[in-house]
């Protein structure tokens, strides 16, 4: 018998990574990337380059028209010689943009090699360098959720509502750029992306299905960049909620850092133009990073993680969880003095 799911997989290196940041995640997530590297190293025992030359993938700019082939892919080979020159061959950039730029650049040098040698020519005549293309190139989240029940039994917590004994209500979202771009890079292609709701439903959790499941989350890069696009933006991001809203989602799980953004930070906009949230009480509905939700499990402190830096307060879903935090401890900064909280907002609730 044919076993059709084994077509949906994709090979992911069991260790010695290259890590590549993300310019959007760092800016506004940052916890997310270091509780990824924690939990590779200190919770799976792997070994994790996190090299401090590395720079932007120009996937914006890219996408954007803005920055023109030729250079993107000429950073891209810069970021592979930082690679090579440390000794890794298995590349991991945090941002889905950057494994959709790096994906597409290899797809254009396996078609066309004649681009891969114009490439090294660029490079070595801008920084004298030499790069070697990846043998494998997974995301993150790709990662995680290879690792899922491995991390599960150091996990302290799980998706269930400490209330009612039930699985949590979770909408994933999977970023455009992980697998509608190059669907075959994808767990689970475009058809059936399985790379979040497999950490969902191995950490107790239960994949809410809606109609508007697959759409954008509303960036779309020209819709949000150019100001007069914006209503664009904003639109897409309201058809996500108006229809997962029914559902009552406890929180929303992503992979993409721009996708996490609007679906965060929308909700706060919706809620201050139509006087409207996508939950019954007016707090919103929480959007974590897939780092930040295996952090929270494993017992890592939620302001250390970041979540503060959400629109969206997340307190009402950890206490649903049962994750202990100090509310005194919430805008305390590195030395530990207190910051100034921020404004609260007219409508959302925090």
């Amino acid at each position: 018998m044919k076993r059709y799911w084994n077509e949906y997989q994709k090979e992911i290196a069991d260790d010695r990574y290259f890590y590549e940041r993300s310019c959007i995640r760092q800016t506004f997530f940052p916890g997310s990337e270091a509780a990824f590297l924690k939990i590779l190293r200190e919770e799976l025992g792997k070994d994790i380059c996190d090299n401090p030359h590395q720079h932007t993938c120009t996937g914006i700019g890219y996408h954007s028209d803005v920055v023109p082939f030729d250079t993107t892919m000429t950073v891209v080979a810069r970021l592979f010689s930082l690679m090579k020159e440390c000794g890794y061959s298995n590349y991991v950039p945090s941002c889905v943009t950057s494994f959709g730029v790096f994906t597409e650049v290899m797809a254009k040098w396996a078609e066309n090699p004649a681009l891969k040698e114009k490439a090294r020519q660029y490079l070595w005549e801008a920084c004298r360098r030499e790069f070697e293309v990846p043998d494998n190139i997974v995301h993150p989240s790709d990662i995680i959720y290879k690792f899922r029940f491995d991390l599960k039994p150091r996990m302290r917590y799980q998706l269930v509502n400490r209330f009612t004994g039930k699985p949590l209500r979770v909408v994933e979202h999977i970023g455009c750029h992980y697998a509608k771009i190059f669907p075959e890079q994808g767990i689970g292609k475009a058809e059936f992306p399985y790379v979040l709701a497999g950490m969902i439903e191995a950490w107790g959790g239960e994949v809410i299905d809606y109609p508007e499941r697959r759409h954008c989350c509303g960036f779309g890069f020209r819709q949000y960049l150019v100001r007069e696009n914006r209503g664009y933006s904003i639109a897409n991001t309201k058809k996500k909620f108006e229809s997962m809203e029914p559902y009552e989602p406890d929180f929303i799980l992503t992979n993409c850092p721009g996708c996490n953004m609007f679906l965060d930070k929308w909700q706060y906009t919706i809620a201050e133009m139509e006087r409207k949230t996508y939950d019954r009480d007016g707090y919103g509905i929480p959007v974590l990073t897939y780092e930040e939700l295996t952090g929270l499990l494993l017992g890592y402190d939620p302001w250390t993680l970041g979540l503060q830096m959400h629109q969206v307060q997340a307190e009402r879903l950890l206490d649903k969880i049962g994750i202990a935090y100090n509310p005194r401890e919430k805008y305390a900064g590195s030395n530990g003095r207190m910051l100034n909280p921020p404004a609260k907002p007219e409508c959302l609730l925090v």
